[in-house]
């Protein structure tokens, strides 16, 4: 089934005096409608590329983009314009306008596409109601929160009524519990009135939060692409078992030697408890067969797209007839089980 983005061998190729980038390299990607989709991947990995490509803010170098089975490439510069305005767009940083104050910014769109005055502030007020900010109409940017702003920007942004949202790192200027607060307005939108949603993002936590897929992006290629749940249980590659295992992405500093000599060699697998196994005692059940002690390196519990998820990074005795049974044993029980090799948190 077609679906409402599809993006079909897209590269982006930038060429500048002393270098040729290839930003983008072969990208394919089907995005339903109603989706919340995430884009993850490391600083550089191209993601924030693959987004202003998708409403032709950047120009594919190759390949095509097709909103609604409408080819991007094929539209006169009047009908891409228009439709843009059926995919809005928020920032990291925001982007208001620091002149005017909170209704004037959402009216703002609605001023350039001609709307009456009248009729541009009674929608601004709506959306100030939806997004829970009716108090500050009369506000300016400067005397706003980060999340307060970053609800004008969504407000602003849906004043059109677009059928896509496009969310450049649109909480990572954020703490974590405005973070929380501005992912669960994004779900209440998507799920009231169908708009569909892309998210940019370099942290793991916020795909886990609301996403439904993600597609993880890695130096310009995607290396995998799915159900976030299927990706959180079995991640197949490298990048996804990174981004995963340090719970978001970004820049980490590198572990002291001391740590990694500690775990050098030693057996580490990854389990995740299904709703079937968390309940039972499994790891203390196991103890108690075995006879033999296991590390617990890591515990956490997850929500996954609203299920709970339980985590754990174990260090297995050094025998490896005991680490072959015990594994079989995990994977008797239902546990979704990969090695790590020498993890350190």
């Amino acid at each position: 089934m077609a679906g409402m983005i599809e993006v079909r061998s897209l590269s982006k190729t930038f060429v500048t005096k002393d270098a040729r980038i290839e930003a983008l390299q072969d990208i394919n990607l089907s995005i339903q409608t109603g989706d919340i989709y995430g884009i993850i991947g490391m600083s550089g990995a191209g993601k924030s590329t693959l987004v202003r490509c998708l409403n032709f803010l950047e120009r594919p170098s190759a390949g095509t983009v097709e909103i609604e089975g409408e080819d991007l490439s094929s539209l006169s510069e009047r009908a891409l314009r228009a439709k843009r305005r059926e995919i809005a767009m928020i920032f990291q940083h925001f982007n208001l306008l620091m002149q005017k104050n909170v209704i004037d910014n959402i009216c703002f769109p609605l001023d350039i596409a001609g709307m009456p005055k009248k009729d541009a502030r009674k929608r601004a007020m709506e959306l100030l109601e939806i997004v829970g900010l009716t108090d500050k109409a009369k506000a300016y940017p400067s005397q706003l929160s980060g999340g307060q702003k970053q609800r004008v920007a969504i407000a602003r942004a849906l004043a059109a009524n677009p059928k896509i949202l496009l969310c450049d790192e649109a909480t990572s200027a954020l703490d974590p519990q405005t973070t929380q607060s501005i992912l669960q307005l994004l779900k209440q939108i998507n799920q009231e009135y169908g708009i569909t949603i892309v998210i940019i993002t370099h942290e793991m936590a916020v795909v886990r939060a609301i996403c439904s897929h993600v597609a993880i992006i890695g130096e310009g290629r995607l290396v995998e692409q799915g159900r976030v749940l299927d990706i959180f249980s079995h991640p197949r590659t490298a990048q996804a078992r990174e981004l995963i295992l340090k719970g978001g992405g970004g820049e980490y500093p590198a572990p002291e030697n001391r740590q990694k000599e500690l775990m050098k060699g030693k057996c580490c697998v990854r389990i995740v408890f299904s709703d079937n196994s968390s309940f039972e005692p499994v790891i203390a059940n196991m103890v108690l067969k075995f006879g033999q002690p296991i590390n617990i390196l890591k515990a956490d519990t997850k929500n996954v797209g609203g299920i709970a998820r339980g985590e754990m990074i174990l260090s297995l005795p050094d025998d490896s007839d005991t680490q072959k049974s015990m594994m079989a044993y995990l994977l008797e029980r239902g546990l979704a089980l990969e090695e790590v090799d020498g993890y350190v948190d």
